[in-house]
């Protein structure tokens, strides 16, 4: 059985709801946004509570770090696909045939591109010498959104 409850938001959320109630189902969208944070909660209050195990501490580590990983691949992959679309022909060979995918964000031509993207993409939030896991990822997302974009539309040019 469902249960009614009252929230209080913002105005300006208000407007934004009111706005697009016909395009997203907001109960489902609550429901499932509060269920992850409970779970995620419990899943926290229950680590503290098991004896501490170091390999399976060590597994689940490994594992969140893959899940995070692969967020950072899809977004480089979607920011990839984005420019590509927009992308002069010029450029699209140029970054298709560059040498070494890591070094075309120092590029003088793409540096301020890449520049952007690391801040809306919230890369430097997690920079350090030793943890650029997550920029290679990005990065590696990229190119494949180019490719990808690129092998479906190069015949046909």
């Amino acid at each position: 059985m469902a249960q009614k409850i009252t929230l209080s938001i913002p105005d300006l959320l208000h407007k934004k709801l009111k706005e697009w109630r016909n395009s997203f189902n907001f109960s489902k969208m609550f429901q499932e946004t509060v269920t992850d944070a409970i779970q995620k909660k419990e899943e926290f209050q229950k680590r503290f509570s098991e004896d501490f195990d170091i390999s399976e501490i060590i597994k689940r580590l490994q594992h969140e770090k893959m899940i995070w990983e692969k967020q950072f691949f899809k977004s480089g992959k979607n920011e990839g696909l984005k420019w590509a679309r927009s992308a002069y022909y010029e450029d699209l060979l140029y970054v298709i045939n560059f040498e070494d995918r890591y070094k075309l964000t120092n590029d003088v031509k793409f540096k301020p591109y890449f520049e952007e993207l690391h801040n809306t993409n919230e890369l430097e939030k997690y920079a350090s010498d030793a943890a650029v896991a997550h920029e290679v990822m990005f990065i590696d997302g990229w190119f494949l959104g180019v490719n990808e974009f690129w092998n479906q539309i190069k015949e046909q040019i």
